[in-house]
């Protein structure tokens, strides 16, 4: 089994924007990873990744995470979720000051 970086960065969050960190259309089981340190009381930080079933159809949400508050675990994991077609991974903050966060589409091949 190998492991690769689908995509990464860093992205600044405008509060209530989501923010597309990534759109791969190559298939494969992906996983995202974000740094949440930078995350504090009263901010609320909104994880997705979505998928299409079919090529001409439409984008569901496959994940869906929300982290409140200071983490006392700050690497955050999606679970792996296959896609054939496409997956788009979004970041959103509510709540304080614009935050910096790193992340990481990791894909793991099979």
């Amino acid at each position: 089994m190998a492991i690769s970086s689908g995509a990464s960065g860093t992205q600044t969050a405008t509060l209530g924007t989501e923010h597309i960190l990534a759109t791969i259309t190559t298939a494969g089981t992906y996983v995202l990873n974000v740094d949440a340190a930078a995350l504090v009381n009263a901010e609320t930080l909104t994880l997705k990744l979505k998928t299409k079933t079919l090529a001409a159809g439409t984008q569901r949400i496959a994940y869906e995470a929300k982290f409140r508050h200071i983490q006392g675990l700050p690497s955050i994991f999606s679970v792996p979720v296959p896609t054939l077609i496409e997956i788009v991974a979004t970041l959103q903050q509510d709540g304080g000051t614009g935050r910096a966060f790193p992340w990481n589409l990791i894909r793991i091949d099979g």
